[in-house]
């Protein structure tokens, strides 16, 4: 998982060269034309826990996979939600990531890995086949960035262990608000402060942040989010860490501070705060468990009508 530490660490122009490579993010973003300078000094001080935390094994962590390089797709995060469901973020099925690129195209059927702590551990053996892939009827439609969320439909029944468990999502009545310590926990394999991927799972503890802050961050900054209702935000971890490339469409998981209860809150999306931003930005999943649900159940154009149908005949009997 990306972790960088913002108050010691200055990157160099290395990283600005490594971000400009990448396919979605050379859209001339205003944060790439920042001049950025480190001196050899400043590289070789000590920082704290640059590169992440090594996570505990996390059962609901899935690896979804194009291809080991960024410039070619590059891989990312999802949730298991059930036994034959993955969700992660939509842009994370296609080579090149903006509204612009993807359009009228369809998405690019992944590799999915269940089980791994280590990314040496994605291989045939950890590799569960894919059926289709759902993207949310709304993605992209106004800009890179709304209603990015898609579900990973699995071939076969995922085998529950103590190495493969689901993520449960939010019941009704659960709400951020009334989340343990104000923070959740993000799991990935995404970039370090030395411009590669991380080789073992790393986790994050965030603090929620306030949503007018975080709106107010990106609101005058080209392809970023426009933080709507539908989204949510962190801040960086008290070590000033965030996430960053490679951390989208993983699960900010949570625990409800009466019940006890832990849960996905919201699939990251825009990871690509790094050391640049304050805010990581989510998709709210509460928000999209209709759809979820419906995609789960696999109704269809007509499974509406025809509850509705059969509904209304069993109250026109009583009559």
């Amino acid at each position: 998982m990306i972790i960088i530490n913002k108050m010691g660490f200055s990157l160099t122009v290395l990283l600005l060269a490594a971000w400009a490579c990448l396919a979605d993010v050379t859209h001339s973003e205003e944060g790439m034309k920042r001049s950025v300078s480190a001196s050899r000094s400043e590289l070789l001080r000590p920082r704290r826990m640059v590169g992440g935390t090594l996570a505990p094994h996390v059962p609901w962590q899935a690896m979804v996979y194009i291809a080991d390089s960024v410039l070619d797709g590059g891989f990312a995060g999802g949730a298991l939600i059930s036994d034959r469901w993955v969700l992660t973020a939509g842009r994370n099925l296609f080579v090149k990531k903006s509204r612009q690129d993807i359009q009228g195209k369809d998405p690019v059927i992944p590799k999915v890995y269940l089980g791994i702590s280590q990314r040496a551990e994605a291989d045939a053996s950890k590799e569960v086949a894919v059926e289709k892939v759902v993207l949310h009827p709304g993605f992209q439609n106004q800009s890179d960035w709304d209603n990015n969320l898609a579900l990973i439909q699995l071939k076969e029944p995922v085998v529950m262990s103590d190495k493969v468990t689901p993520i449960p999502l939010p019941e009704r009545g659960q709400d951020l608000a009334d989340t343990l310590r104000g923070s959740g926990v993000i799991t990935g394999w995404g970039w370090g402060a030395l411009l590669t991927p991380a080789a073992s799972l790393k986790h994050l503890v965030l603090p929620l942040a306030s949503h007018s802050d975080c709106k107010a961050e990106y609101e005058h900054i080209k392809l970023t989010p426009a933080v709507d209702d539908n989204m949510f935000c962190t801040g960086p971890s008290k070590f000033e860490e965030n996430v960053c490339f490679g951390d989208a469409g993983g699960a900010l998981v949570v625990t409800d501070a009466e019940t006890g209860d832990i849960y996905a809150a919201g699939i990251l999306s825009y990871d690509k705060s790094c050391n640049r931003y304050e805010y990581g930005v989510y998709m709210k999943i509460s928000s999209y468990l209709p759809w979820i649900h419906s995609v789960v159940r696999g109704d269809t154009e007509k499974s509406s009508a025809l509850r509705s149908d059969a509904m209304s005949k069993m109250y026109a009997w009583q009559l």
